[in-house]
């Protein structure tokens, strides 16, 4: 067992699977629940806890994606085609949301020793790669050149990312969060982005240096395990992995003292939303 799966194997695992009930919700009730859920596991409150969430069509742009030259033309252009923009409260750069995108959140606790960065998505990572055994040692973390969001840790089969993984830290918690393109076109949503882009910037020279997003370096699960594979079937394969991890699963959602620090949480996100993108 590495150092990482480690992190992995404890004796209680709390899940919440919101891979269904967040569709239909806004992006940033997930921001909002990830900052709740990094409070409780931080300070103790609660086990250490993984989430699935999934959303209906939303690109959640990055701080530097706000400060395009031209975002308030690009902005149109995604809502015009169907998709809800909002600003995310964590590091990176635009990515898209759809019912064919998986999201999961891993949320560990620092308040008994540190979990330094590269740490934390390693641990991502493991959980990834046995998540889908039969390609674990095919995946790959390194920086996909022409990816939407580029990092680091982005994860690839055979230098097509499918993945990548971001980090929020709150209150001694850190949510450890992916999207995992399962279903549908990857090169779709990266057409999409490179769009973003080329309307943002309209060829203005800024300071920042933005991704060229070359849509055939992305794409789904589905195309590249070349099997009709569904995020309900990644919900259940993360479920079937927590029980071979952990002695015991707490489900469910929160509890009513839970809620109101997640109100809490919520209000900030959606003010912060606001003023990210009021109109000058």
């Amino acid at each position: 067992m590495s150092q990482y799966e480690s992190f992995l194997r404890i004796p209680e695992w709390r899940f919440v699977d919101e891979s269904n009930t967040a569709r239909t919700r806004s992006a940033l009730e997930s921001f909002a629940m990830d900052d709740t859920l990094c409070h409780l596991v931080g300070q103790q409150m609660s086990v250490p806890t993984i989430r699935s969430w999934v959303h209906n069509r939303t690109v959640v742009l990055g701080i530097q994606d706000h400060r395009l030259p031209h975002i308030d033309e690009a902005i149109p252009m995604l809502e015009k085609v169907g998709y809800q923009a909002i600003v995310r409260n964590s590091g990176g750069l635009a990515v898209v949301l759809d019912e064919g995108v998986l999201n999961l959140s891993i949320v560990l606790s620092e308040h008994d020793s540190s979990i330094d960065i590269p740490a934390g998505y390693e641990v991502m990572l493991s959980f990834v790669r046995m998540l889908f055994p039969e390609v674990g040692d095919q995946i790959e973390a390194y920086e996909i050149v022409g990816s939407y969001c580029p990092g680091s840790y982005d994860l690839s089969i055979g230098g097509r990312k499918f993945a990548g993984i971001s980090q929020r830290r709150l209150r001694q918690g850190i949510a450890v969060q992916v999207y995992l393109c399962v279903e549908g076109s990857g090169a779709e949503r990266a057409t999409l982005i490179r769009d973003l882009y080329e309307i943002g910037l309209q060829g203005d020279e800024t300071k920042f240096a933005y991704p060229a997003i070359k849509p055939d370096v992305m794409a789904s699960l589905a195309e590249l395990l070349e099997m009709p594979i569904i995020v309900s079937d990644v919900v259940i394969r993360a479920q079937l992995l927590l029980r071979s991890l952990a002695d015991n699963i707490v489900m469910g959602g929160l509890n009513p003292e839970e809620m109101e620090l997640y109100m809490f949480y919520l209000n900030r996100v959606v003010e912060r939303n606001k003023k990210m993108l009021a109109r000058e």
